[in-house]
């Protein structure tokens, strides 16, 4: 694709439509910015807490996530548009990077983060804002875990 459509954008737009819900907002502030897990093993404890707040905040979330960046895999959306502006799931995925090899060996789902994952390796421009936001998570996280 060499130039966004406006079809891409209508399409863009929509996606960050469902980004405002009541709901989904509290999700995204639990997984972004209130869920800082030291291992895979607390990842997995939420993933497993099946009927609490917290899991279906990550499925929300996660399933989200995985759901959108199949548009750009798909050639359903403008890669370079959408990468423009997803900050949150790539700030998601550097958060959650560390810990995926082994959540993906533990709970016997090797696609776990799969999508979001494929995404960045199809798009240069997603990773180099991915190695960007790596050591940006990872102080964020040592930040957090300093004050408890």
């Amino acid at each position: 694709m060499s130039t966004a459509t406006h079809h891409d954008a209508d399409i863009v737009l929509k996606i960050y439509e469902l980004r405002r819900d009541d709901t989904m907002r509290k999700a995204r502030s639990f997984i972004a910015l209130e869920f800082w897990p030291r291992s895979a093993d607390e990842i997995i404890e939420v993933m497993n807490a099946f009927g609490t707040e917290k899991n279906t905040y990550f499925r929300q979330v996660i399933s989200f996530c995985e759901m959108a960046v199949t548009l750009p895999l798909s050639g359903a959306v403008h890669s370079d548009l959408f990468s423009d502006w997803n900050g949150e799931i790539l700030f998601i995925y550097a958060k959650y990077k560390p810990f995926l090899e082994e959540i993906r060996k533990k709970t016997s789902n090797p696609g776990f983060f799969g999508n979001v994952e494929r995404y960045v390796q199809s798009s240069p421009h997603s990773q180099k804002k991915l190695e960007a936001m790596i050591p940006r998570a990872a102080k964020m996280a040592e930040e957090v875990h300093a004050k408890k």
